[in-house]
């Protein structure tokens, strides 16, 4: 396929693995009924630890779903992005080996890689001795290795990368599969995936000082509510098929969702320096991609922090683009929890299902606070046409991403 600077990038498949629902339909189900996926840790007992609960995923059964020579050498993250790429394949109706091997790449997002198989592999190399230590580990733990299995797993040998940016990395792979494609790549696998709950992984995720110390699932994740504390970790995500809208439809696709319009990223200023978080700018770098003003997005899928000065920044950041109250948002993380890189690319995939079925998810038991200003989709779902949603994220550290994606007639 030639260089194409203005190609029409699509989203064709999804593949979900989330704490309330597996598969997009289970996902999207439990989503709309605003059905929680939060509780007490039983991945490992969490007594001893400040925060308690997490988004888990329940019923997922890798040795049912891959070839049994893959579970050895594979983490808990890598098993789930290896069968929801099937079951994005599946949806897409795409067989790969049907594809060029050099027309398909792979790019993903994850925070950690493989934690909890790493844990294992250090535990064996304390209680054990070096020669317990699996072969496996030489990759199973890196942050690149969802890219790599699948890519080996579907012959898939075009452009491939992972990008780590926290919870925006899900956005910024999206992007980055999106100039993959524009410079000729026909299809490209594309959105994140994290598994960290684990004790080693906990740790970790406790060092941001940002976790909610509540033991109540329905009252722990708060974004933009005034008794907001701090967020849940969850785990899982969304991997998407990503192709240019032509080949899509030379091959008949069964369904396009939505097309990936626009993309902006920022980085916040250093604290101290008295100048403006870049989220605003994400956003607005964003429509002027998309060729879109602020009156022509639908919903916006915001980070929510649920930390009150992030929560603020964010609202600030909304209402100065979009006017008080000027757009709905929504915030679906708040049943799932907050996936790290599989965040936003969930939060994209719910998107599209939105624009497919014309609702807008809720954000169960949230009462947001008026010094906010957002309208904000409460308890229930909305019925309302969406032609453009926009998606936030904001990774530790500073980074800031936002993605237009939006309907595509076909």
């Amino acid at each position: 396929m030639a260089v194409r600077s203005d190609a029409r990038v699509v989203v064709t498949g999804l593949g979900i693995a989330a704490p309330n629902g597996l598969g997009s339909a289970g996902y999207w189900d439990a989503t709309r009924r605003g059905v929680h996926g939060i509780g007490r840790i039983a991945r490992f007992d969490p007594a001893s630890y400040p925060a308690t609960l997490a988004g888990e995923i329940d019923g997922f059964a890798a040795e049912e779903l891959l070839p049994g020579r893959l579970i050895p050498q594979t983490d808990r993250v890598t098993r789930l992005a290896l069968v929801s790429t099937d079951w994005a394949f599946e949806d897409a109706g795409v067989r790969p080996e049907e594809f060029p091997e050099f027309d398909m790449g792979v790019v993903t997002a994850s925070s950690s890689g493989g934690f909890e198989f790493g844990q294992g592999e250090l535990q064996n190399l304390w209680s054990r001795g070096g020669a317990y230590v699996s072969a496996y580990q030489s990759f199973a733990w890196f942050y690149a290795v969802n890219s790599g299995q699948i890519s080996i797993r579907n012959g898939m040998r075009g452009p491939s990368g992972v990008v780590v940016s926290d919870q925006a990395g899900g956005l910024d792979a999206v992007a980055q599969a999106r100039r993959q494609i524009r410079k000729g790549t026909r299809l490209v696998v594309s959105g994140g995936m994290d598994a960290s709950i684990c004790p080693w992984g906990w740790v970790g995720l406790l060092a941001s000082r940002r976790l909610s110390t509540s033991t109540d699932p329905a009252r722990a994740y708060l974004p933009f509510d005034g008794a907001a504390h701090g967020h849940v970790p969850g785990e899982g995500g969304a991997l998407l098929v990503l192709e240019d809208l032509d080949s899509a439809r030379e091959r008949g696709a069964p369904q396009v969702y939505g097309e990936i319009a626009g993309y902006g990223a920022t980085f916040d200023p250093a604290p101290g320096t008295g100048r403006e978080p870049g989220l605003r700018k994400a956003i607005e770098v964003a429509l002027d991609d998309a060729g879109l003003a602020p009156g022509d997005i639908d919903v916006v899928f915001a980070d929510g922090a649920a930390v009150p000065e992030l929560d603020r920044v964010e609202a600030e950041a909304i209402g100065k683009v979009f006017g008080p109250r000027g757009v709905p948002v929504t915030v679906p993380k708040a049943m799932t929890g907050r996936l790290c890189s599989g965040a936003a690319a969930l939060d994209l995939a719910t998107a599209c299902l939105a624009m497919r079925d014309g609702v807008i998810p809720p954000t169960p038991h949230v009462t947001p606070a008026d010094t906010y200003d957002l309208d904000l989709v409460g308890a229930r779902p909305r019925t309302a046409q969406v032609r453009a949603a926009l998606v936030l994220a904001r990774g530790y550290g500073g980074f800031n991403s936002a993605v237009v994606v939006r309907a595509c007639d076909r």
